[in-house]
């Protein structure tokens, strides 16, 4: 028979996902907190890792940043001393967007969409993990300093998979349960597009059209989204294929750290792999002995 992708299977799935969780310029921002708060309480609840102390503020993004992505994390610098909270930054659409391009970006960052950004930015992603991070002290500060782009954005994918794996549901009904799965794994159908784009924007194998084909009917990606993922490409080397080699490797350390100890807890295993700070990954089997 035919695949999913060839028939519409993925595409109406979506479309139904976005049409029954709208968001707008002014809800954007209190979904992001709603998920943020969410999030943060399924993690303790689960006790999936420890929580370190840290301020979070949820804020309207500058105009300058906004019609890239929908929202980042900025935390305190590695040498920050000071008590400093830790910014996510949600983004209504720029005030010189058409109406239909506003819709385009809002299918593509639905409100269920947005939960697994807040997973990924906030908790247990960015900001838990750059939190951990800033605890670190070791015998110099060169290691603080040293952050890897690879383990930071690998662990935030594999927190996305792993709030999955514990249950997690925006609203705790399995119908956004799997909403949220299928939103989950159309980002990692991004991740790993995102990686091809770079490689092969860089190598000079890759037109404009073929990327915009590739990231609209293999990613099913909206076409305001493909856009803007093309010029990141141009204009950037070296960091999108981070979400895909920081994932496999993050991967491949707990799964490892699971064959060795079986009988840890999620807390245990992920407050040993935060323990370091921001290593690359393959410093980070070092540091752990595996």
């Amino acid at each position: 028979g035919e695949s999913a992708e060839s028939d519409g299977v993925v595409e109406r799935a979506l479309a139904r996902v976005a049409s029954d969780a709208p968001v707008t310029d002014s809800t954007v921002l209190g979904i992001v907190e709603d998920a943020t708060a969410r999030s943060l309480a399924f993690v303790l609840e689960h006790e999936l890792v420890s929580i370190p102390e840290t301020a979070v503020r949820i804020i309207e993004m500058p105009e300058i940043h906004r019609g890239v992505a929908v929202a980042y994390c900025d935390a305190p610098g590695p040498l920050e001393s000071a008590d400093v909270a830790t910014f996510v930054a949600v983004s209504p659409t720029p005030a010189d967007w058409s109406p239909e391009r506003t819709l385009s970006f809002y299918r593509e960052y639905n409100g269920v969409q947005l939960h697994d950004l807040t997973i990924h930015e906030a908790f247990p992603g960015h900001v838990l993990q750059l939190a951990h991070a800033r605890q670190f002290t070791g015998s110099t500060s060169v290691r603080r300093l040293g952050m890897s782009g690879v383990f930071v954005e690998g662990w935030a994918v594999y927190a996305e998979e792993l709030m999955l794996d514990r249950g997690y549901s925006p609203d705790g009904s399995d119908e956004q349960r799997l909403a949220l799965r299928l939103q989950q794994l159309k980002m990692q159908a991004r991740m790993t597009i995102n990686a091809i784009l770079d490689i092969r924007v860089h190598s000079g194998d890759l037109e404009e059209q073929e990327a915009i084909d590739l990231m609209r009917t293999r990613g099913f990606q909206e076409e305001g989204e493909a856009v803007g993922k093309w010029r990141r490409a141009l204009l950037t080397a070296g960091q999108l294929p981070t979400y895909f080699t920081g994932y496999l490797a993050v991967r491949s350390i707990v799964n490892d750290l699971r064959v060795l100890h079986p009988d840890w807890t999620d807390r245990a295993l992920h407050d040993l792999i935060l323990s370091q700070g921001s290593p690359a990954p393959r410093h980070l089997r070092a540091l752990l002995g595996i």
